[in-house]
């Protein structure tokens, strides 16, 4: 089990900056613009520089990944949320994972255009976790001081 059965799993993190509400299918084109614009910008984003996505992608292919990570969210499997702006505009996504050497894997990126959100997106989601989720041991890579 992942999280504990009677953990209320965090619906929202709020900053001046940026909101987190949970990812699925209704995001679906502004996702798939956020991250497709920035592919090179995430793979440089730590925690990123080894991994397979993102990748070229449809828009369809795009909305059953959106899916499956609303569907880890209602089986509390793992955790996505999308990365908001004050206007609505999605800059990001945050993930909160199982992890093998640790209670949880967390990994974030942010689109290039909004890049100076990283710093202040990886501060705010490092101290939420550590806050109000019930993991001890995260694995979340660390950011440059800026």
């Amino acid at each position: 089990m992942f999280v504990p059965v009677d953990f209320v799993v965090p619906l929202r993190l709020e900053t001046p900056q940026f909101r987190l509400e949970p990812l699925g299918p209704e995001h679906n084109d502004a996702d798939y613009g956020a991250w497709s614009s920035s592919v090179e910008h995430i793979h440089a984003t730590p925690g990123w520089e080894e991994s397979s996505w993102p990748r070229d992608m449809t828009l369809e292919e795009n909305r059953a990944d959106l899916q499956r990570h609303a569907d880890d969210f209602e089986s509390r499997s793992g955790f996505t949320y999308t990365v908001l702006e004050p206007g609505g505009d999605v800059v990001g996504c945050v993930y909160v994972y199982p992890d093998d050497r640790h209670d949880a894997r967390v990994t974030s990126w942010v689109r290039a255009s909004r890049a100076e959100l990283d710093g202040p997106l990886w501060r705010a989601v490092r101290d939420w976790v550590a806050a109000d989720w019930p993991f001890e041991r995260v694995d979340y890579a660390a950011r440059k001081p800026s």
